[in-house]
């Protein structure tokens, strides 16, 4: 199957709340990304809603249920009661649940299983059963251990943290190495049963590199490249491009 793309619109949302005005606004900028192909939404909804509000998660619920009924909708964050709640009342497709400290400015890291292994196992067994899918964010370290216990906990995916990748635009040598590392963990992942998504600083440049060493990649969630090149492609366009680099037609 080829690799899927989630349309993360934080960054569109971020940028509406620097003024009291609703634009760019994210309802509309997510449909044109569905209407480009992109095969579904992803959200971050942190605390201090600072980026997506919880106001606009009903709204792209319904735009994908009553619009785009094939798409998914995606929603990450560290899983609080509160966030938890907020997942239930969305219904979507996946969760991704990241060890983001409230503070922090974007994800940075992945989960540490063997510390987090009794926190996550109850979260996942909460989410999966009012049926979504669950996905967990994760070092790309080649630590086969570490994954083995985010299929233990009950998990149906990881993410890998491709942020270093993401920062060796300008160092092909260094990139090449992580891109090997994120394959070793993306490989111990899959051996375990788990599917891989993978998220953070993900680019049409580097994308094709990381899905030759890993060709099940399932999905990546792009935002922050993906809107930057909207400013210069326009949303629909980029979207396409987004998805060619993918390796799909479009």
């Amino acid at each position: 199957m080829p690799t899927t793309l989630s349309v993360n619109v934080n960054a569109i949302a971020g940028l509406r709340n620097r003024r009291d005005l609703p634009w760019p606004n994210v309802e509309h900028f997510g449909r044109i990304a569905l209407e480009a192909g992109a095969h579904g939404l992803t959200v971050h909804p942190r605390p201090d809603q600072r980026h997506v509000r919880f106001t606009d998660l009903p709204i792209l619920r319904a735009l994908i249920d009553d619009e785009f009924p094939q798409a998914e909708f995606n929603i990450e964050g560290y899983p609080s009661e509160d966030f938890l709640v907020l997942c239930e009342k969305t219904e979507p497709e996946q969760v991704t649940l990241v060890p983001d400290d409230p503070s922090q400015a974007t994800s940075d890291h992945g989960w540490n299983f063997r510390r987090d292994r009794a926190l996550l196992e109850k979260v996942v067994e909460r989410l999966k059963k009012k049926g979504m899918r669950v996905s967990l964010f994760a070092d790309g370290d080649g630590d086969a251990e570490a994954v083995a216990i985010a299929r233990q906990v009950g998990a149906d995916r990881i993410e890998l943290y491709t942020g270093p990748y993401g920062g060796c635009f300008d160092q092909p040598e260094k990139a090449a190495e992580i891109v090997e590392m994120l394959g070793r963990t993306a490989d111990a992942a899959m051996e375990h049963g788990l599917q891989v998504n993978a998220g953070h600083d993900l680019t049409v440049a580097n994308l094709p590199a990381l899905i030759r060493r890993i060709p099940a990649l399932a999905e990546v969630s792009i935002g922050h490249a993906l809107t930057a090149d909207a400013l210069e492609h326009g949303m629909a366009e980029t979207v396409k491009r987004f998805l060619r680099a993918c390796g799909q037609k479009a």
